[in-house]
């Protein structure tokens, strides 16, 4: 059969119905078709519609199919400039209408996810189109084996390596019949994945609602959750009552305080059976398909399993080191998470208790034992913890340790009302970029918390172009005459998704692929690292102040907060622990048997307790089934090594923003794609990193 070449990707386009003759003759009323003339260029949020999206993309498609044309038809011989960089620069215009992702999980309806169901395979097929294009790997392939010949610096080096492997781990080295069998996987999973996030999404924010009618079952609670479950309520048409949802800012505070313990089996039991209630929104059919086909488009591309395919690309290299790792974690963390359970057995016999606790009583008894060893609860802080005020305190760290400044900008088109825009600049005034927030829970917004980048660091004819970053998260709102104050664990994943923005601002690469780019394993140093400065007293001091009186946070409560810093930490531990072997466990073993038997007997394998669920049960585990963490959600305490060993340099300097350690670690974020990941943490620790500090900081020492 004759090879793969542009002659089969126009006829692979027709087939997926592109209007071509529309995306050439382009509708110039459409955003995306003219150079934004907002400020810093940003996406006009207030212009872009809906019907917009498709035809950008479509004549995206048709562009960058141009450009990539233009490559293979040169007549002169294979180089860095004619090959690798033109390839690196082509598809600005789809690179704009991508915003569309970001924009689906932070702000979407029912006709986006429409429009997500008949955009998804078409980029699919777009993706292959490329990747597959063998007359383009020859040239690339061409460049990549002269590359030591060329006289090209390290930073082309390493793109033309990046690139060639990128196609090399797409299947540009396959038979032509295993090529279409894999654009058949790579379609599947892109829908597979698509389908199970809206499930998820629908689960949690439209499926349950645990409707409060009589006031003593809310004994116990706080006034503001009062205030904001009454409130919702109210919304909702049942004025008089108290709803709580599965958002974390009203479940939590539920399962943390309230005496009703039938209520918060309830509440807790919907919260673990989000995708698993065999009704329309199941994930348990899709889970079985994701991880079959993952199996398959692995061992299509010559490795064993999944997450060997994954893990060949992080720091960890193998998933066997993954699993080592994690187990020599397991046994401190299960052993202490199993001390905890003691003491909240013996606090609930201590109140006449008869029952043997359950998954849904931990966050209940763990804040008593709390109250009773440090005299500390989670409420006496939220005073304390205005939202505008940890911002403040978050912009004070970044700051201090950077020179940076931000400045609230009303001027610039937000996607969101509800989302704030920043400039972020430099101490002499340079544009760095813009920053987006956007803080609360809404019908249209998934779960959770995350960074994404509207426009991401490169540049253009020798011009650098400035990132636009935006946080989002799911924080508890305004209550009544209460502002909105944040839980200490909100505190901490503000500090955390601004530390990934800070990664996305402060990069400077010269080229699209490699500028960030890091091992997904070492992705989380930059965010994990920030969170420590939320707790030390010198900032908490700066930004910890009762939103009422103004007053700073009292010595005597920063004290209990540094001494209960250790507090459940066997809990926390295993319950992520837990979720991450069972994530290996997907993507390395044979599926053999239905899902909730495949996440038992991974359970029952390592000794999970019955009164630990893991953090994400199999059915609404979007990390690995909708998110970029398959085969990877043991990252995040990977990176904890880093950063608890990053953070240990500069707690040993004496100065927390120490500004020879300060300039270096902001090196490592501008520079991060331009080495390896171990390489580029120890430009700036000098060393490799000491698990020693992650185990004293959790007390698994």
């Amino acid at each position: 059969m004759k090879k793969i070449g542009i002659s089969f990707v126009a006829l692979i386009l027709i087939a997926s119905s592109i209007n071509t003759s529309n995306a050439q003759n382009k509708d110039m009323s459409n955003p995306f078709f003219s150079e934004y003339k907002t400020p810093f260029q940003v996406p006009p949020f207030n212009e872009i519609k809906l019907e917009h999206f498709k035809p950008a993309m479509e004549a995206g498609i048709v562009d960058q199919l141009a450009e990539i044309k233009a490559i293979t038809d040169n007549k002169e011989a294979p180089n860095f400039d004619n090959t690798i960089l033109a390839f690196d620069i082509s598809g600005e215009l789809l690179n704009k209408a991508r915003i569309f992702s970001n924009l689906n999980s932070a702000n979407t309806n029912d006709q986006m996810q429409a429009l997500a169901r008949e955009i998804t395979p078409m980029m699919s097929a777009h993706r292959d189109n490329i990747m597959l294009n063998m007359d383009l790997f020859k040239r690339v392939k061409a460049v990549f084996e002269k590359r030591n010949s060329l006289n090209l610096n390290s930073d082309q080096i390493r793109l033309v390596e990046k690139v060639y492997k990128d196609f090399e781990r797409n299947g540009a080295n396959l038979p032509q019949e295993k090529q279409a069998e894999l654009r058949k996987l790579n379609e599947q999973l892109s829908m597979l994945s698509l389908k199970f996030g809206e499930n998820t999404l629908a689960e949690t924010n439209k499926n349950f609602k645990m409707v409060v009618e009589q006031k003593e079952d809310l004994k116990g609670l706080p006034d503001d959750v009062i205030t904001a479950a009454a409130e919702l309520a109210k919304k909702a048409g049942q004025e008089g009552k108290w709803i709580f949802t599965l958002q974390k800012p009203s479940m939590l505070p539920f399962l943390q305080y309230a005496e009703n313990r039938s209520l918060r089996e309830k509440l807790y039991k919907g919260y673990l059976n989000r995708g698993n209630n065999d009704n329309a929104f199941d994930n348990k059919l899709n889970i079985e398909k994701i991880v079959k086909l993952r199996d398959e488009r692995a061992n299509l591309l010559g490795f064993p399993n999944f997450a060997a395919y994954v893990v060949d690309e992080n720091m960890a290299k193998t998933p066997e080191n993954v699993k080592e790792f994690l187990m020599k974690l397991w046994v401190p963390a299960l052993e202490r998470a199993k001390k905890e359970l003691i003491d909240m057995q013996a606090m609930n016999e201590k109140e006449g208790g008869k029952f043997k606790l359950e998954s849904w009583d931990w966050w209940y008894y763990a804040e008593k034992v709390r109250k009773e060893k440090y005299d500390l609860d989670g409420a006496q802080l939220k005073p304390y913890f205005k939202l505008e005020n940890v911002i403040d305190g978050m912009f004070y760290v970044a700051n201090k340790l950077y020179g940076v400044k931000f400045i609230k900008r009303s001027d610039i088109p937000v996607y969101n009302e509800e989302a704030i825009a920043y400039e972020v600049q430099e101490a002499d005034g340079r544009h760095i970029g813009v920053f987006y927030m956007d803080f609360h829970p809404r019908a249209g917004k998934s779960n959770g918390a995350w960074c994404n980048s509207y426009r991401p660091q490169s540049y253009k004819d020798g011009q650098k172009i400035t990132p636009v970053v935006s946080i989002v998260c799911n924080f508890t709102r305004t209550a009544g005459d209460v502002p909105a104050l944040l839980s200490f664990e909100e505190v901490t994943t503000l500090f955390h998704e601004a530390g990934h923005a800070f990664h996305n601002l402060f990069t400077d690469g010269p080229y699209r692929r490699t500028a960030r780019d890091v091992p997904r394993d070492f992705v989380e140093l930059p965010s994990q690292i920030m969170e420590n400065w939320a707790s030390e007293p010198e900032v908490l001091r700066v930004y910890a102040k009762h939103y009422l009186t103004g007053k700073i946070i009292p010595e005597e409560l920063i004290s209990k907060l540094s001494k209960s810093a250790q507090f459940n930490q066997g809990f926390e531990t295993v319950e992520y622990l837990a979720a991450s072997l069972l994530d290996m466990d997907y993507h390395t073993q044979d599926f053999k048997n239905d899902v909730p038997t495949f996440e038992k007997a991974s359970m029952d394998k390592i000794g999970l307790i019955n009164e630990i669920a893991p953090r994400y049960r199999s059915t609404y585990f979007s990390h690995i089934f909708s998110g970029g963490y398959s085969a990877g959600y043991y990252v995040y305490i990977w990176a904890a090594v880093l950063d608890a060993d990053a953070f240990d340099a500069f707690k040993q300097s004496g100065n927390l923003f120490n500004p020879e350690l300060a300039a270096k670690f902001r090196t490592l974020l501008t520079k991060s794609g331009a080495d390896e990941g171990m390489t580029i943490y120890k430009n700036f620790r000098g060393q490799e990193p000491s698990i020693d500090p992650l185990l004293k900081r959790r007390g698994l020492n």
